[in-house]
């Protein structure tokens, strides 16, 4: 746990005078002054750290490196010491904060290993009513059917750098490509597939083997292959293709419809095994740290559980 409420860090601010987060100091260039960003970093410290049994007082970090030290967690511990008096030890993480073109050096001169940007903003100033009424309204445009997703969502962000709530930097610096690149990538496969009939002949590949199962299997059966096909293509695709191939089979084991029409609208809704699935999964994808084979770890466990509980289900509610 991060050891330093905002109240010892404003404290902490009086005394050394360095303004935070969205602050600028000044540096010398060609005899003129100008402004450089405040940027802050976690970084863990290695047994081979000029901090390990020292104070940030007594290296003077501030005057020497240029960085102040905002907080630090130790294993879970609560640090009682004021921040300038505590004696690192190896592992400690600390919070610190320093000019962004310097700040790298001085933790690798100190023996301190950078952990990830984790975009955190100490000191913001806080406008989070503002963006919560921002996000309303775009929601609320899309479900009132005024604007589409897309448009409405877009619109949000762009209103939320006009009133200052993002930086157009901070903005520019939150687009994942990685995210846009594998969209773009796994779009013309999805398209591919249902315009081909590949999607159509997995389907009824897979429900030509249903035919000679029971009906619980034969539901079963027809849950997993929507679910399998909603992890390629877009979940509405993946209804629209297996939803008259659901009809034909009740029609031909002269049952109703409707167990086999919420057998593909459950399969549909549950993509967890692949990122692409759904918009859900990609968005968590880069923020979550995950990689494309973590899904199914997950999500296998969780679809198995998902079929079990569904084909049940639907049997008690909509019998044959």
């Amino acid at each position: 746990m991060v050891e330093a409420d905002s109240e010892s860090i404003q404290q902490f601010i009086a005394l050394t005078g360095l303004e935070l987060a969205e602050s600028v100091t000044l540096k010398e260039e060609g005899g003129k002054q100008t402004a450089g960003e405040i940027d802050t970093l976690e970084a863990v410290v290695t047994p081979e750290s000029l901090l390990v049994g020292r104070t940030a007082t007594s290296l003077s970090l501030r005057k020497r490196y240029g960085i102040n030290v905002l907080a630090v967690a130790r294993q879970g511990q609560r640090l009682r010491e004021r921040l300038g008096k505590i004696r690192f030890i190896v592992g400690d993480i600390l919070l610190v904060q320093g000019r962004e073109e310097t700040l790298q050096a001085a933790l690798a001169e100190l023996g301190c290993l950078p952990l990830a940007e984790r975009g955190l903003r100490i000191g913001k100033p806080r406008k989070i009513l503002l963006a919560l009424s921002i996000f309303g309204v775009a929601l609320a445009l899309v479900a009132l059917n005024l604007l589409p997703a897309a448009t409405a969502l877009l619109g949000g962000a762009v209103a939320m750098v006009i009133t200052g709530i993002l930086s157009p930097r901070e903005a520019y610096k939150s687009i994942d490509l990685s995210i846009i690149v594998l969209l773009a990538a796994m779009i013309p496969i999805g398209m591919a597939l249902e315009t081909t009939g590949g999607a159509q002949l997995i389907a009824d590949w897979l429900l030509n083997v249903a035919h000679s199962a029971p009906p619980s299997g034969t539901l079963a059966l027809l849950l997993v292959a929507t679910m399998l096909l909603s992890n390629v293509v877009n979940n509405a695709a993946a209804a629209i293709l297996v939803a008259p191939i659901a009809i034909n089979l009740a029609r031909g084991m002269g049952a109703s419809a409707d167990p086999f029409l919420m057998a593909v609208a459950i399969g549909a809704s549950c993509a967890f095994l692949t990122p692409i699935g759904h918009q859900s999964n990609t968005l968590v994808l880069a923020p979550g740290g995950y990689k494309f084979g973590d899904y199914w770890r997950m999500g296998l466990p969780l679809s198995v559980l998902v079929v079990a509980t569904a084909v049940t289900l639907i049997m008690w509610v909509w019998p044959f």
